[in-house]
């Protein structure tokens, strides 16, 4: 009788239910849900069918954004960083290479016993062959990935994928001061997208570039440019595969992402580096103040950073090519800039590109 007693009490503390497993395994219940409706959807797009848009309920969303993503994606940072036995390195990393389609002979190190842990890996660098940066025309690729959405910016909206938009002053926040950028001044009454547009004649465009676990991921600098300041909003973590941003309006807008600002040749231009599951550390090279999913911030805020001091007037000069940054696993980059009427993307929607490729010229 002692036993069974002492055994009854023990099932007990097994499945004693808090309230946090209980978010836990709802929340994943349905993101695997979500998965395999993706994954339907995916199969019909191969066959040409159209799909059409179905956009996630307020509650869908409030239920997404309750699975703690951050505080997972510190965990998965940590857990990368752990460094692997060397006999474990060769089955662990070919099983990734296998499952995301990994092309390792493209690697400045082939050998996967040189990299130490998962982190590392994720991270390795190219040959300087594989990767060859396009001279000819005047916008590149800034890293390898799969191109969602390009085109011209209307009506203060931009498509993150076919026929799903998020505001534009949402993603970029409000309008930076025209003492740390040289922006034009602009009537209070303009839109925010006319504020953005420096020069008479200029268009305001965008371009959309999904990373998938399996690419490359570091980013270079897809033009000459200035950056003259840093926007970091915290935000929440959510997947941006191709699937999540069809069905989440303003995805882009509820993630933590990194907005780098300057001016081109041609007027206004910016990149914005976003976060994902998993991703959380989003790292510019020249930017040391800046770190990413700490919990030290909270959501809905954002914090300002100017790279244009007393002994740097203008800023950090980047050349096409030049290393920027880099993600800790798959995410995207969007770039909105200003161009004149004549800027013509070389693109499809849905292709897959290669950092150093051409996007547009003119």
């Amino acid at each position: 009788t002692d036993r069974k007693k002492l055994h009854t009490a023990a099932v007990r503390q097994v499945f004693r239910l808090r309230p946090f497993h209980v978010l836990v395994a709802t929340g994943g219940g349905y993101a695997g849900y979500r998965k395999y409706e993706d994954y339907k959807l995916q199969q019909l797009e191969k066959r040409g069918i159209e799909v059409p848009v179905k956009l996630a309920s307020e509650w869908e969303v409030a239920l997404y954004k309750s699975v703690p993503t951050r505080l997972l994606s510190r965990a998965w940072g940590r857990l990368n960083q752990v460094e692997l036995p060397t006999w474990l390195r060769k089955p662990v990393y070919s099983l990734y290479i296998w499952t995301f389609g990994v092309n390792m002979k493209e690697a400045a190190v082939e050998d996967l016993h040189h990299y130490r842990n998962l982190s590392e890996f994720f991270r390795r660098k190219l040959k300087p062959q594989a990767r060859p940066v396009c001279c000819v025309h005047s916008v590149i690729s800034p890293s390898d990935g799969k191109i969602l959405n390009f085109g011209q910016v209307k009506n203060c909206e931009v498509e993150q994928v076919k026929g799903v938009t998020y505001s534009l002053e949402s993603f970029l926040g409000p309008r930076i001061s025209t003492e740390e950028m040289h922006f034009s001044q602009a009537p209070p009454g303009n839109s925010f997208q006319k504020q953005l547009v420096t020069k008479e004649g200029n268009e305001l465009y965008h371009c959309v570039i999904y990373l998938a676990p399996g690419d490359y991921h570091c980013f270079h600098s897809p033009t000459d440019w200035t950056v003259s300041h840093r926007r970091h909003f915290p935000g929440s973590l959510m997947s941006v595969n191709p699937g999540v941003a069809r069905w989440i309006k303003e995805l882009f807008c509820h993630n933590e992402r990194v907005v780098l600002t300057g001016d081109w040749k041609h007027g206004f231009f910016s990149l914005t580096a976003v976060g994902a599951t998993n991703v959380g550390s989003i790292r510019i090279y020249f930017d040391q103040d800046l770190h990413t999913n700490s919990p030290s911030y909270s959501k809905g805020s954002y914090n300002d950073f100017s790279f244009i001091s007393n002994n740097n007037k203008e800023g950090i000069p980047m050349r096409k090519g030049e290393h920027l940054g880099e993600f800790n696993l798959g995410s995207t980059i969007v770039l909105i800039f200003e161009a004149p009427k004549d800027f013509r993307f070389n693109l499809k929607a849905g292709q897959k590109i290669r950092f150093g490729e051409a996007l547009g010229s003119l």
